[in-house]
């Protein structure tokens, strides 16, 4: 059995994973691969998968899986997984550090010390507490991020179109009934064909207030355009993001411009601790497709 690591992952993976077989790093061996290890780079596509005739089985080393032609793949017989749990710490812990950085004007107090700047009179704080977060999407990680806001004293609201009921939020029945009272939104969608976009002028019309707004989930659920009018015009008061349309965005991304913006390079998924926790699911999920059909090859 071939296994071939695509991506960046613990450093002892190859090591680990060593017990099932082959392990390589060269792409240039995917025609003999069995198993595909990726991450978010690596774009399995029709073509990709064309090009790997012994594959039957690719690991997603992360939460989202559009990178990947999952109805494709199977149609060929490959089986696609991921490691929907092992991410959530990390990213909920960039997510709330991205939403605690903003009224806290960590990058403007920073700035100003490197610049030689006492900027103790100009910079005015504002706290969480008794703030209301509303959290688009109510997966794993959105439930991690739910238990640090209460821990913060906020109000949590959620909308997730397929949970009616959640221990960690006040549900509500629309998107648009969610975000009207929010003074932080945390964004946690996978892209889909329902949710591209899905973040647009519309929705942002819906806040009564001037929300802050954080996505660690996928960038393309964000009108660029429509966000970066909110940010001028200051229906959008700030914008915390991490995700982008590919990595790393276009250099005419509109967002890169954009005022009141914090900006982190996909660094989500990205803790040491994360890539260990990644390296033990795909273990897990090789160990159990070996176990229920016998060999993967």
């Amino acid at each position: 059995m071939l296994i071939l690591i695509e991506d960046a992952f613990d450093a002892n993976l190859p090591g680990t994973l060593a017990a099932f077989g082959e392990i390589t790093e060269d792409s240039s061996r995917l025609a003999e691969a069995n198993i595909v290890l990726v991450r978010s780079k690596t774009k399995c596509t029709k073509e990709y998968i064309d090009s790997a005739p012994k594959l039957k089985l690719i690991i997603r080393g992360g939460v989202g899986i559009d990178n990947i032609d999952k109805d494709y793949a199977e149609s060929k017989g490959i089986v696609v997984r991921n490691t929907p749990k092992a991410s959530s710490i990390a990213v909920a812990e960039l997510a709330f550090a991205l939403m605690l950085s903003v009224p806290n004007k960590i990058i403007a107090a920073h700035n100003g010390m490197a610049d030689g700047k006492w900027l103790k009179k100009n910079i005015k704080r504002t706290e969480l507490f008794g703030k209301t977060l509303c959290l688009i999407g109510i997966g794993n990680i959105a439930k991690e991020v739910a238990k640090r806001a209460s821990a913060f004293g906020m109000k949590v609201v959620a909308y997730d179109k397929y949970v009616a009921e959640s221990q960690e939020a006040d549900m509500k029945q629309t998107i648009e009934e969610a975000v009207q009272d929010a003074d932080y939104i945390s964004m946690h969608l996978p892209l889909t064909p329902e949710t591209n976009g899905l973040f647009n002028e519309n929705l942002i019309a819906s806040c009564r207030k001037k929300p802050v707004v954080i996505n660690t989930g996928r960038g393309g659920c964000v009108d660029a355009d429509a966000m970066v009018n909110a940010l001028e015009n200051g229906s959008i008061s700030w914008y915390a993001v991490d995700v982008w349309p590919s990595d790393p965005p276009s250099p005419d991304y509109p967002i890169l411009r954009a005022p009141n913006v914090t900006m982190t390079p996909h660094i989500g998924a990205g803790s040491k601790e994360n890539l260990l926790r990644i390296g033990q699911e795909a273990y897990s999920i090789i160990q159990k497709e070996i176990q229920d059909k016998g060999e993967v090859s």
